[in-house]
């Protein structure tokens, strides 16, 4: 008849393991675990370091935009000029084709432009806006000039054109003029204070 060996069962701690924490009486509360089995749950996780963190998974702030505000541009003299310009001549044109060549529409679409030139002409460049504005009010009368006889007659007519509307032409002009007078007061100051 064979015998088995029989071990008797290791009820102890196994090599190497630290002995478990015991109360100061040297044993445990009912319902409370040694440290080692007492484990965080699985679905609480701390956040990795930044530089464990996968790229993929930042977050990236972006900054909010600024409200919508009307677009101020620093153009040169040569750039005020050019727009104003052609911003005339084809007010010209659009008056041409919607209303008949009307000089009183004309009129009051060229002093929308005046502004405009005067405020978007950078600090340096500001004596220039009232020089060019009555120059694009010149250019952007060309198409709306009464011209059917041929070119002199649109020239008599660009002539007499300046002779009636010079209202709108020199009011424009004021406006530019006065706005400038008040930009360039305030850039000087604003160099003297850096100064």
């Amino acid at each position: 008849m064979e015998q088995y060996r029989t071990r008797p069962p290791n009820d102890g701690p196994r090599r190497g393991t630290p002995p478990p924490a015991q109360s100061p009486a040297g044993k445990l509360p009912p319902g409370q675990l040694p440290p080692q089995a007492r484990r965080r749950p699985a679905d609480v996780r701390r956040p990795a370091p930044a530089a464990q963190r996968d790229p993929r998974q930042v977050r990236v702030t972006r900054p909010v935009p600024p409200a919508r505000r009307v677009p101020n541009p620093r153009l040169t003299g040569l750039g005020g000029g050019l727009f104003c310009m052609a911003a005339m001549f084809l007010l010209g044109c659009l008056d041409q084709l919607l209303f008949g060549a009307s000089l009183t529409v004309y009129g009051v679409l060229f002093l929308p432009v005046c502004v405009l030139t005067a405020l978007w002409v950078r600090g340096g460049d500001l004596l220039t806006a009232p020089v060019v504005v009555p120059i694009a009010f010149a250019v952007g009368l060309f198409p709306v000039a009464d011209g059917s006889a041929g070119f002199l007659s649109r020239m008599m007519g660009l002539v007499t054109g300046l002779a009636t509307q010079a209202g709108w032409l020199y009011g424009g002009t004021l406006v530019s003029g006065a706005i400038v007078l008040v930009r360039r007061v305030r850039w000087v100051r604003r160099r003297r204070r850096r100064g």
